[in-house]
C-alpha cells in the first residue's frame, strides 16, 4: 500500500504507536509539600504549585510573578480542577491544574509553552557522602528523590541499572569532565536524548553538585545547592529544565510560517513527527512517495531541535535540489491525533526546511 493511502487510513489511529522522546504524565499535576491542611497552608501550597506549574510549561522560573498573571495569581482556582492530600512522605498537597483552561490563561498572558513532549534524559548521577560514593541505579532507594524532583520539573529521567560495568564509567573522573564518549556509548542501550552526568557532594549539612548536559552537539554545564540530596536533585532539574527549554519554546511574535519537508517517511514514522509537531501546528500539505511536506509555524531553530529528537538530519542544500516542494500534491489531514481527515489547500510558506531519516 502506497504510503499516502496508509496515512489516511493510520491518521485514527495514531496514538497507538510508539512515540520519539516521551510524553511526560501528569505534566497539570503538581505536588507541593505541606506541614499540616490548614487553610492557610493550602493557600500556600497552592501558590507555591501554580509557580511550579508555570515554570514547568515555560522554563522561565520568573513567569509566574509576571504582571500579566496578576489575576491567576489572585485567583488560581479558575484554573484548578481538584485538590487533594498525599499522606507521604512527605505530606504534600496536590493540586490538578485543569490542562485547557491552564494553556488559555498562559497564552493569554503572552507566555510560549514548552509542550509534553519532552527529551528523554540519562542521568549519571554519583552521590559522593560520607560514608563512600555511589552511583545511583534505576533500582537503588537513593533514585527515589531523582524521580521525584524530575516529575517536580516535568522531565522524563533514566537511570542506569548501575552494574560492575557501569559503575566503573560512572565515576568522579568521568562525571567532573566534558568528554562525553563513555557516557554516550554506556547511555545507547538505553535509547536517550540527552545525557546528564551530576557529582554530587555532601558537604557538612549542605550538599553540592556539578552537573553537565549534553543534547545533540551542545553541552551545557553548571552547579547546584541544597540542604539535602533531595533539594539539590530538585534544583540540578530546575537548572536543567531552565537551559532545555529555550531549544523548544519560542516567544510570542518570534513565529514565521514555513514548509517543512521530510524524507524516508513510513507509516510509524509519520505518527512520532505528527506528535513533535503538534506545538507548531502542523498541517500536512502533500505526499509524495516516502515524502511528504507539512505548513508549519515556528522558528528555524526551535523546528531544528524540536526534530533532533526524532534523529532527522537536514538535507545538504547540494541535494535539496532533488526533492522540491510540490504544493500541488495530494492534500492530506491536520496533523493532530485523533482528529478526522480534513482536506485542505496547498499552503504557502516563507522558507522550506528539509530534513530526513
Amino acid at each position: 500500500m502506497r504510503l499516502k493511502n496508509c496515512l489516511f487510513i493510520g491518521c485514527l489511529s495514531l496514538m497507538s504507536l510508539p512515540a520519539l522522546a516521551e510524553t511526560v504524565n501528569n505534566l497539570f499535576q503538581v505536588r507541593e509539600p505541606v506541614s499540616g491542611q490548614t487553610p492557610d497552608e493550602k493557600t500556600r501550597a497552592t501558590q507555591a504549585a501554580l509557580e511550579t506549574l508555570v515554570t514547568r510549561l515555560t522554563g522561565d522560573a520568573k513567569a509566574a510573578q509576571g504582571a500579566t498573571l496578576a489575576e491567576v495569581r489572585k485567583d488560581p482556582q479558575q484554573i484548578i480542577s481538584q485538590y487533594g492530600y498525599d499522606a507521604g512522605p512527605p505530606e504534600s498537597l496536590q493540586v490538578d491544574f485543569d490542562p485547557a483552561s491552564t494553556e488559555r490563561a498562559l497564552r493569554q498572558a503572552g507566555l510560549a509553552l514548552w509542550g509534553s513532549n519532552r527529551p528523554v534524559i540519562m542521568a549519571w548521577w554519583l552521590n559522593d557522602a560520607t560514608d563512600g560514593a555511589n552511583l545511583v541505579g534505576d533500582g537503588q532507594s537513593s533514585a527515589e528523590p531523582l524521580r521525584r524532583a524530575a516529575q517536580h520539573r516535568g522531565l522524563p529521567l533514566r537511570l542506569p541499572l548501575a552494574d560492575l560495568g557501569e559503575q566503573s564509567i560512572g565515576n568522579a573522573k568521568t562525571l567532573d569532565g566534558t568528554d562525553v564518549a563513555p557516557l554516550k556509548q554506556a547511555s545507547e542501550r538505553y535509547g536517550p536524548d540527552a545525557i546528564l552526568a551530576v557529582h554530587a557532594q555532601e558537604n557538612g549539612s549542605q550538599w553540592q553538585g556539578k552537573w553537565h548536559l549534553w543534547l545533540g552537539d551542545k553541552m551545557e554545564q553548571g552547579s547546584a545547592s541544597g540542604a539535602s540530596a533531595a533539594e539539590l536533585a530538585d534544583a540540578v532539574l530546575l537548572s536543567v529544565s531552565q537551559r532545555l527549554a529555550p531549544r523548544f519554546v519560542v516567544k510570542p511574535g518570534a513565529s514565521s510560517s514555513m514548509a517543512l519537508e521530510v524524507q524516508g517517511m513510513t507509516l510509524e514514522r509519520y505518527a512520532q513527527l505528527v506528535r513533535l509537531l503538534e506545538p507548531f501546528g502542523g498541517r500536512l500539505r502533500s505526499v509524495n512517495g516516502d515524502r511528504v511536506v507539512f505548513d508549519v509555524s515556528g522558528s528555524v531553530d526551535q523546528l531544528r531541535s524540536q526534530l533532533s529528537l526524532a534523529r532527522l538530519q537536514e538535507v545538504p542544500a547540494g541535494e535539496v535540489g532533488a526533492a522540491p516542494v510540490d504544493a500541488g500534491q495530494t492534500p492530506a489531514v491536520e496533523a493532530k491525533p485523533g482528529s478526522t481527515n480534513v482536506s485542505l489547500p496547498a499552503g504557502t510558506a516563507d522558507q522550506t526546511l528539509h530534513l530526513r531519516w
